[in-house]
């Protein structure tokens, strides 16, 4: 018997459609598809992960008579909706709260060094103040740790992982619009708070402090909202996850205008993703630029450190226009 007659008997057998044997092995439907119309043939790594879930050996699947095997019952997949079988909503859940945790540290980190003597209102560093700079450092290192294993583990997962069947239900994605809309509401109502704040205290410092305060759990709560909110979409998910895969991965999982379409997504990501980074490079140097110039200004009511920040609040404006006529060019095409 072929491997093709192996794989269609195995699947066949515990009610597994080639949606959920995909999700487990880390491959796209197309790609099963291939395998069982003889037009690809699987890696070493994916061989093994289906000699694991079929609980075969490498030459029996490959090699061997498996047609006349019946699976356990505890095998057999129950029949009816799709279900989260690689644990997406969880592993999203973990994302949304843990990246909302770290940007929001970031934030606290600056009001906290706003309290403290050694750091003007707009938090940059005027003294060599050691305990200013050790809260400030702290709360950034803490954001940081937070926020890259997230970024990392989210990518492996997406590797791991470049297609999830879509599993939600319809009241189970107008509970996550609900969440996504009181979510920005709240986030905008706190971070319109924080604005609002130096006109209702005097002390500098107690009113910056306050309004990054306000800031931080107003992103917090947009960071997070909006992710749990994007989880359902999956269809972008999967388009997303190509990123992770190289040209090659992404010929053999597609052909025809499916794979001109996921080439052209990628290849668009890439070009976001690098004309972004020359934009916030250029407001990180004039960011710095206007942080550390030091000019006279007894008789002004701000400075240019005030505004050291607004570099980067433009270029992430700037980012979000560049991706939405990316997408826009893509779709059009």
């Amino acid at each position: 018997m072929s491997f093709r007659d192996n794989l269609q008997h195995l699947r066949a057998t515990r009610n597994m459609t080639q949606e959920q044997l995909a999700m487990l092995v880390g491959v796209s439907r197309q790609s099963v598809t291939k395998w069982e119309a003889e037009k690809a043939y699987p890696e070493m790594d994916k061989l093994l992960k289906l000699c694991d879930i079929f609980g075969c050996t490498l030459d029996e699947l490959v090699k061997g008579d498996l047609t006349d095997v019946e699976p356990p019952r505890s095998e057999l997949v129950s029949p009816g909706p799709a279900t989260d079988i690689c644990g997406y909503d969880e592993h999203v859940r973990s994302f949304a709260r843990r990246m909302a945790l770290g940007v929001s540290a970031i934030i606290v980190g600056v009001a906290v060094g706003a309290l403290l003597d050694g750091v003007n209102p707009a938090g940059a560093l005027a003294d060599s103040s050691a305990l200013s700079m050790l809260a400030f450092f702290a709360f950034v290192a803490l954001g940081v740790a937070l926020i890259v294993p997230t970024v990392m583990a989210h990518t492996a997962f997406q590797k791991e992982h470049p297609f999830v069947e879509d599993f939600y239900t319809p009241e189970q994605r107008t509970g996550a619009r609900g969440l996504m809309g009181r979510g920005i509401a709240l986030g905008v109502g706190a971070i319109l708070l924080g604005v609002l704040l130096p006109v209702l205290l005097g002390d500098a410092s107690v009113w910056a402090a306050s309004m990054l305060l306000c800031v931080a759990v107003g992103v917090g709560t947009l960071v997070y909202s909006l992710v749990m909110g994007e989880r359902v979409n999956l269809a972008s998910y999967n388009e997303d996850a190509l990123d992770e895969l190289s040209e090659d991965e992404i010929s053999e999982a597609f052909e025809g205008e499916e794979l001109e379409r996921a080439l052209a997504a990628r290849r668009g990501k890439r070009r976001v993703a690098a004309v972004c980074t020359i934009i916030m490079l250029a407001a990180t140097a004039l960011a710095l630029v206007l942080l550390f110039t030091s000019i006279d200004h007894n008789d002004a009511v701000w400075s240019p450190n005030d505004f050291f920040w607004l570099p980067w609040a433009i270029g992430g404006i700037a980012c979000a226009g560049v991706a939405v006529w990316e997408r826009d060019l893509r779709s059009r095409h």
